[in-house]
């Protein structure tokens, strides 16, 4: 389903903001609409939510001026929560503790091929799936979903999910956590996505994998998680000796990982 004009109008201009391009103002409904081929209706729609979300200004008679102090793409430095903490995983506890969970549901499944595959287990071994959504006191976050083996997941159960980040409940049970594999790609919400982060139909996600392994290089985490990359934002720092610095940003500003 495409999203609407007047939202890819708002992610188009939202990413502009962000790139600086507007410091003298933001151009007015008539060149709008010439640029986008749209009608005054939906010009207006797409400034009203950049207004809503403090990234425009808009008064009356006067140009409409882009709000320079926030960053389109970034939480803002004075109500965004980063992680000093060295090391991803230990970043992700850390982000944890400071969002909300609503545990949605934990049951013990049989494991499909891609589970089974991704935890190296016998397709049809009982693991357990929790699925949760967090959120800051703005809205939701994230929607997560893991799969744990079944001798590590029956340790704890919804209560414990809806108390701690489940790195924590891993630890707790036992398990020393050595490594992870990460990957990030796009993802457009569909219906269920969309009713649990607040979002249209469309909407464009970020998408994580991660499959966390123990220090015996067994695998004990798989993650699938979808994010607002309005309230989300990831940053590494590369070196040429190899070393990785990663950090996960969430944004108490915008419309609301983690483990």
């Amino acid at each position: 389903m495409p999203l609407p004009k007047y939202h890819q109008i708002y992610l188009v201009l939202r990413e502009q903001l962000a790139e600086g391009r507007f410091a003298e103002g933001v151009p007015g409904e008539l060149a709008l609409m010439a640029q986008f081929g749209v009608a005054r209706v939906t010009v207006r729609r797409a400034l009203e939510r950049l207004s809503s979300e403090g990234l425009i200004s808009r008064n009356p008679g006067r140009r409409t001026r882009a709000v320079l102090q926030v960053a389109a793409n970034e939480p803002r430095a004075e109500t965004a929560t980063r992680a000093n903490l060295h090391g991803l995983l230990e970043n992700l506890v850390t982000m944890g503790l400071h969002t909300s969970v609503k545990v949605i549901d934990v049951a013990t499944v049989s494991a499909s091929s891609q589970v089974a595959e991704a935890l190296q287990l016998q397709m049809g071994d009982a693991v357990q799936k929790a699925v949760r959504v967090r959120s800051t006191r703005e809205g939701p976050l994230s929607h997560i979903t893991t799969y744990v083996p079944n001798d590590v997941g029956r340790r704890f159960g919804r209560r414990e999910l809806a108390k701690k980040p489940i790195l924590v409940l891993l630890e707790e049970a036992g398990v020393k956590v050595g490594r992870a594999h990460q990957t990030i790609t796009a993802r457009l919400a569909d219906n269920v996505l969309a009713e649990h982060l607040e979002v249209s139909v469309g909407s464009a996600l970020l998408a994580v994998r991660r499959l966390v392994y123990d220090q015996n290089e067994r695998p004990v985490q798989w993650l699938h998680g979808f994010y607002r990359p309005d309230r989300y934002a990831y940053e590494m720092q590369l070196s040429r000796v190899g070393s990785i610095d990663a950090k996960v940003w969430v944004s108490k500003d915008v419309s609301a990982p983690f483990n």
